[in-house]
């Protein structure tokens, strides 16, 4: 499918995990990408990944801090400007980390809520305006099964996202009439990376942890699953898709 051809992205996380397995695809697809990380050793491997495939010629890298005001304001400018405009943006840059409730520190706090929440919100105020130009913007954030179902030691986590949710219903209304759409995926019992380390409390009750195995499969699913959600949602095919959230999870919380 070409589903993407002419189309100017900007996608955030590239460097590992979904937002890796996401540039692959549209770039597969046939967008233009711009893809920004934290990690530059991350972006290395995925431009590498591109050159492989031939389609390193419409993929440019960035580091980005998605939590910095001011390096957000300085690299979507830029971006924008290498696309000439701005089509789409996919939001998936994030941390997690767990704890328990009673001895998570603010610090801890403040940290989740600048990279989950602050991030989210900085990066789509700057992409706005261009993606309003472009008269059929889309907007395709974040959130995480945590967010609408009980997942223990992970409460900070888990308000980031919902958080997410409630911000995108927001400006998908507020911008409706402008012809912006604004999505959310909700991956759960995927293996990005950052489950593989969530930092569970040595004393983690696993018993508490037991219902989210995916009804699905054998296990995990890889983080292609959820690219190709955000592929289907952010072209033509999701055209009647705005303010709500995709839970991509196997039946964990059927």
């Amino acid at each position: 499918m070409q589903r993407f051809t002419g189309r100017r992205v900007l996608i955030t996380g590239a460097g590992s995990g979904i937002g890796r397995a996401t540039t692959y695809r549209l770039l597969a697809e046939g967008a233009a990408v711009v893809a920004v990380d934290v990690n530059e050793a991350g972006l290395r491997g995925t431009a590498e990944h591109a050159a492989d495939s031939g389609t390193v010629e419409r993929l440019t890298t960035a580091v980005l801090d998605i939590s910095d005001e001011q390096s957000v304001r300085t690299q979507v400018a830029a971006a924008v400007q290498a696309l000439g405009g701005l089509d789409v943006l996919v939001n998936a840059a994030g941390i997690l980390r767990s704890s328990h409730t009673h001895e998570t520190g603010l610090e801890f706090w403040n940290t989740l809520v600048k990279v989950n929440l602050t991030g989210t919100f900085l990066m789509t105020r700057e992409a706005l305006p261009a993606l309003l130009a472009s008269g059929s913007g889309v907007v395709v954030n974040f959130s995480s099964t945590s967010a609408s179902f009980a997942h223990p030691y992970m409460a900070a986590y888990a308000a980031t996202k919902g958080g997410i949710q409630s911000f995108t219903h927001a400006i998908a209304q507020e911008y409706s009439k402008q012809g912006l759409r604004a999505v959310c995926v909700a991956p759960g019992s995927i293996d990005s990376g950052m489950t593989n380390n969530p930092g569970l409390p040595a004393d983690a009750d696993f018993s508490l942890l037991a219902k989210l195995a995916p009804a699905l499969g054998a296990g995990f699913a890889g983080p292609e699953t959820v690219a190709g959600v955000i592929a289907m949602l952010a072209s033509e095919d999701g055209a009647f898709i705005t303010g709500t959230e995709i839970r991509i999870d196997g039946g964990t919380h059927m």
